[in-house]
């Protein structure tokens, strides 16, 4: 569907913030994900805010005009989060990556939303501060691009996710109301929650002009290094046994032995061809009481070898492989790409029963399946790898995929921990969380959106187009 965007030309917009030129329109088609799965829809317009009263007067236009926005970022979703579906504006935020206010004494930062997560501990790094939720693509990624998906990372097992260091949000309803959620306060009782509400909202609500986060000061002990098992079973019961004996452990990451291959052959290391366990710890006191009380939980599950990192660069080698695993898994084998990008999420005591699930699942359709993930926080990456141009195997690694998410919510836990529903994890919604939570979802959305104009196609199931309503 097509949109005539040309009222944006009357708006006080400068010239370089708006174009029709399709070059400039094709860029903003998808998002990562949808990309590599040929997904992308091109907008009709794509305008670039620099500052909050541009987001509002494009909102509030687009809205009496019944054209859809979608708000974008650094475009390393994986789930099509920014993908245009239905045609019309397409909102790149990223000049909008000033710091507005800095608060060391207060380890608090005001910052806009098109800041590279990186940037933010690059900003505060000289005042021992840092940003602990940043996800693997913290130097890649926006902060409103991980405030729209509540992103998380290898760190969450110690410090949580994005929302949790959210304090408040300046954010412009699709009529173009300026709303701030929140206060700079530690804790507050007053009113709804809407700051958590907008939170892991995909930009289906509002659009996030600026976001005040919460910092921590940088440990003093870090020390980190990699535990090597026999079998696949044996490393998962390890890591959710440190978890449940709270074990006091900053990163705590699981990379089955296909995945060690596949980070060989991309990056040329040398990791063993077994099971392995990378983790970190992070103290101001005390750390080799908690290394030590992990290595004899793992002892307890027949560890083979238990090694500390010599230095900073071992480690940081270490944390390259498993940054790079999605890349790694993508240029493994050039006949074969990945199905979809999986990111389930568990209970840490059903953590080895849902890496056993996926990779039986796998094994039983003769399919390639490198798991992986952020193992302390319960998150598994499991990647169904297919020919795409064999029809059979597409459907066996669909069922694949679709059986291992549904064994995950059957275990009490998530179709996504970090990525987001976006386009692809629609039909997963209401199998999660039910009928009656996604209809309190939609009228959410109905009362905040009434017209349909922030990112339309995302996140609510999929509707045959003579019932699709304003979601």
């Amino acid at each position: 569907m097509t949109h005539d965007c040309s009222f944006l030309e009357a708006l006080d917009l400068a010239d370089d913030q708006l174009s029709f030129a399709e070059g400039r329109r094709e860029v903003h088609a998808a998002d990562f994900g949808a990309q590599l799965g040929g997904r992308g829809v091109t907008p009709d317009a794509v305008v670039w805010p620099e500052r909050t009263e541009d987001v509002s007067a494009v909102l509030a236009a687009a809205t009496d005009r019944g054209v859809p926005v979608t708000p974008y970022a650094a475009g390393t979703g994986l789930e099509g989060n920014a993908v245009p579906a239905h045609g019309g504006i397409s909102m790149d935020l990223t000049r909008m990556d000033g710091v507005v206010d800095y608060r060391p004494d207060d380890f608090q930062i005001d910052v806009g939303p098109g800041i590279i997560g990186s940037a933010v501990d690059e900003y505060v790094a000289d005042d021992g501060l840092f940003f602990p939720p940043l996800p693997s693509s913290g130097d890649i990624s926006t902060i409103g691009g991980m405030i729209a998906t509540d992103a998380s990372g290898m760190q969450t097992v110690r410090y949580g996710e994005v929302a949790d260091w959210v304090l408040g949000l300046e954010a412009v309803l699709a009529d173009g109301t300026v709303v701030r959620t929140g206060s700079r306060a530690i804790k507050t009782s007053s009113g709804y929650n809407l700051t958590d509400l907008l939170v892991g909202s995909e930009g289906t609500l509002a659009v996030v002009t600026e976001a005040t986060l919460q910092l921590a000061g940088r440990p003093q002990q870090i020390r980190g290094g990699r535990a090597i098992f026999e079998t696949l079973d044996d490393a998962a019961e390890a890591i959710s046994d440190a978890i449940l004996t709270e074990v006091d452990v900053a990163k705590i990451e699981l990379v089955d032995a296909l995945s060690a291959r596949m980070a060989n052959r991309y990056l040329d290391t040398d990791l063993p061809d077994a099971p392995m366990v990378f983790f970190e710890f992070h103290a101001n006191h005390g750390i080799e009481e908690e290394i030590d009380l992990c290595r004899t939980i793992f002892e307890d599950h027949g560890v083979l070898r238990f090694e500390m990192s010599a230095d900073d660069a071992e480690m940081e080698q270490l944390w390259k492989a498993r940054r790079e695993l999605a890349y790694a898994v993508r240029s493994y084998e050039t006949a074969l790409e990945p199905l979809h990008p999986g990111d389930v999420t568990v209970p840490p005591s059903s953590y080895p029963e849902i890496v056993r699930e996926a990779k039986r699942l796998a094994d039983g359709a003769d399919l390639l399946a490198p798991c992986y993930g952020h193992a302390g926080d319960g998150n598994l990456h499991h990647t169904v790898l297919v020919d795409p141009d064999d029809p059979e195997q597409v459907e066996r690694g669909e069922d694949v995929y679709r059986r291992t998410v549904e064994r995950a919510i059957e275990l009490g836990g998530t179709v996504t921990g970090e990525h987001g529903i976006g386009q692809g994890k629609r039909k997963f919604l209401e199998p999660e969380h039910g009928a009656g939570a996604v209809d309190a979802m939609g009228r959410i959305k109905d009362a905040l959106d009434p017209t349909g104009t922030l990112n339309p196609g995302k996140i609510f199931p999929e509707q045959a187009d003579d019932e699709r309503d304003s979601r």
